[in-house]
């Protein structure tokens, strides 16, 4: 049977938990080798097992993403490994502080923005000349509808994904004539961490499992997926 990523590179950021584990597993089992990037080596490990367990490899990276010269070696050292990478998910993200605009401390809206735009923008800085050497490069990276309802006391959150979509949209655009297409995933209402956090109230039950949008992340990735600069956006079945 023909894996539909085998022997494909592909790289997801938060991949320790919630969506990005998810993800990270499904591209394993479908024979690729996933790059594991997240600050926790812990987490990390378990990921491992799992993917060793579905018969996949993995290589992991701790590391914080807002250590830009860390993305930078990152790069380097895949370029030096495999030179290309075929896959690229944008999974990381910082909910903030859900406060109103004018109580946000500068340190919180800074981390927003520092994890959710420019840590994407580092990667891709990094990463495009591999995306560029691989057969049909793509990029998805994880928005949210908070950048479009602009509710009250998200500030830090909508204005960041809002921003994030931006950059992605034009690195979309610049990448047109080339086998790179570059694209965002709006999951919606799910259960993780970072919903409990922003919603504590909430049955975590009556949300979706991060298992459940994972194919439509490999989706989205295959050489066959061939829309650019474009959102779509979960709905649970």
């Amino acid at each position: 049977m023909t894996l539909q990523f085998e022997d494909k590179i592909v790289l997801v950021t938060g991949a320790s938990r919630g969506i990005g584990y998810a993800v990270s597993l499904a591209f394993a089992r479908e024979g690729a080798h996933v790059i594991a990037v997240a600050r926790t080596e812990g987490a990390l490990e378990e990921l491992d097992d799992a993917i060793k367990a579905a018969g996949g490899s993995a290589t992991l990276v701790p590391l914080d993403l807002t250590d830009y010269e860390g993305v930078d070696r990152l790069g380097a050292a895949i370029y030096e490994r495999w030179g290309r990478l075929d896959v690229l998910i944008g999974n990381a993200g910082d909910l903030g502080v859900i406060s109103p605009i004018g109580h946000v401390q500068p340190k919180d809206w800074h981390k927003a923005m520092d994890i959710n735009v420019n840590a994407n923008w580092r990667l891709l800085r990094s990463m495009d000349p591999l995306l560029r050497a691989s057969d049909a490069g793509r990029a998805v990276f994880v928005t949210s509808g908070a950048a479009q309802k602009c509710n009250p006391f998200w500030g830090p959150y909508a204005v960041s994904k809002a921003a994030l979509e931006a950059l992605v949209k034009t690195y979309a655009a610049e990448s047109a004539d080339t086998n790179v297409r570059a694209n965002l995933l709006s999951p919606g209402p799910m259960r993780t961490a970072m919903r409990a956090k922003a919603m504590p109230g909430e049955d975590p039950e009556t949300l979706p499992h991060p298992d459940e949008i994972a194919g439509l992340f490999l989706e989205m990735s295959h050489m066959d997926f061939t829309d650019n600069g474009v959102t779509r956006r979960f709905t649970p079945k």
